[in-house]
């Protein structure tokens, strides 16, 4: 039987970017032996993705200077040809210039406000729900159009429970908003509708009780998303910070908030998902975790701190990411094949054994592809760390071959969402 201490200790390993590494490549090496039902792998088509995924990287940032995968990406869409420091029509200008006379946390503050609370709401939307930009009339779906309404959302103070301070998320403010605010936010209706809706309303509500009840993360007079960083933040910035590091808090800070998931000694877990070949000889032996929307997270933490000088260590421990764009580049280029071509035609729930394997097999190859691609640019991880692959990159490729080959961009296996996975 594990003793506290034990079982204080594994939960620290399933927060670990290591974790994720060590059990995907169980995963792995079993569907390698062709012990899977459901997939087998052709790792000589790798090289051809590698190819592929930096001929895509080289045609959007020729310069080679590419930014961090994030959700800041997406807060860019919508903003045509606009220079990024035209503060009339660029979104993140417009922020910049409301923040420039705040102080290094006030601004940080306000920036992982935003980013947690649009990462949450992150999650696969459908391919029927667009957002109508308000300022150009652009319709923008999936990934991009979440991020603008969010982002609009929380421009308008629709998150915040003092009119004084709009730009902020709350624990009171959230705790305010209905099922309606959030499709009115959203622009959900009959005619465009958001899958998950009502999931991410619950996941907004239990984000407020989270950060009711840790007052040593989120702040006793006035709980914040934002204040994290004040409760891990180095006594000397000079140093910078480690990025497991953040990823750790948000798994500690957040985990209460996703449903359905597995704990262990009262602590839920996140992303992690029982796959029954797995031999149960102890408690999480047969876990596999992805923590994909917490790295997700994190990459978008850290985007800011780097936006503010402040050196970001170990960037490359993180993972690459477990989701459909990524999952579906592999698919479609034919190093994941499926056995039995009916999986393609059937939504699968998120903890089955078709999607905790594919997640997985995603996880180990984006790793072998970043070194390919590193191998053909002659640089090291910390050059080009996995963050950047992605943007450049995996991601991209992965939507553009699912845009060629399927109405909607729909990816080559389905998931069943609940508005809190992908």
């Amino acid at each position: 039987m594990l003793t506290g201490v034990d079982l204080e200790k594994r939960v620290a390993y399933f927060h670990t970017p290591q974790a994720i590494r060590d059990r995907c490549k169980l995963l792995f090496e079993r569907v390698l032996a062709d012990e899977s039902e459901h997939f087998q792998l052709d790792l000589n088509r790798l090289g051809s993705v590698a190819d592929y995924v930096l001929t895509t990287m080289q045609t959007h940032y020729p310069s080679g200077d590419i930014p961090f995968h994030s959700r800041w990406r997406h807060f860019q869409v919508g903003s045509g040809d606009r220079p990024p420091d035209d503060a009339e029509g660029h979104r993140l200008a417009r922020l910049e210039n409301r923040l420039k006379d705040l102080d290094l946390q006030q601004r940080l503050r306000c920036k992982w406000d935003l980013t947690v609370l649009s990462v949450l709401l992150d999650a696969g939307a459908g391919s029927a729900w667009v957002y109508r930009d308000p300022d150009s009339g652009q319709r923008v779906g999936r990934s991009e159009g979440l991020a603008l309404a969010s982002f609009d959302w929380f421009w308008r103070g629709g998150l915040s429970s003092d009119p004084q301070f709009p730009l902020q998320v709350d624990a009171a403010g959230l705790e305010r908003i209905t099922l309606a605010d959030l499709a009115a936010a959203f622009q959900v209706g009959s005619e465009n509708p958001l899958l998950g809706l009502e999931g991410r309303w619950h996941l907004l509500q239990r984000l407020a009780r989270a950060l009711r009840a840790q007052p040593q993360r989120f702040g006793a007079d006035f709980p914040r998303p934002g204040r994290l960083w004040e409760a891990i933040q180095p006594e000397s910035l000079q140093g910078g910070i480690q990025a497991a590091q953040v990823l750790r808090a948000v798994l500690a800070g957040f985990g209460s908030i996703w449903p359905g998931r597995v704990s262990l000694a009262g602590i839920p877990l996140g992303d992690v998902w029982p796959y029954p070949h797995l031999p149960q000889t102890e408690v999480g032996s047969d876990w596999v975790p992805f923590h994909k929307l917490s790295q997700w997270m994190t990459y978008s933490l850290l985007e800011p701190l780097q936006q503010e000088g402040i050196p970001i260590e170990g960037l490359e421990e993180l993972t690459g990411l477990a989701e459909y764009r990524n999952g579906g580049l592999f698919v479609d280029l034919g190093v994941i094949q499926l056995k039995q071509p009916e999986i393609a035609q059937q939504p699968y729930p998120p903890g089955s054994t078709v999607i905790v394997e594919w997640r997985a097999l995603t996880v180990i190859l984006l790793d072998q592809v970043a070194t390919l691609i590193r191998e053909k640019l002659g640089c090291s991880p910390q050059e080009l760390p996995l963050v950047k692959i992605l943007q450049g990159g995996t991601w991209t490729a992965g939507r553009t071959l699912a845009a060629q080959l399927r109405p909607g961009a729909i990816p080559p296996i389905q998931l069943l969402s609940d508005g809190t996975v992908f």
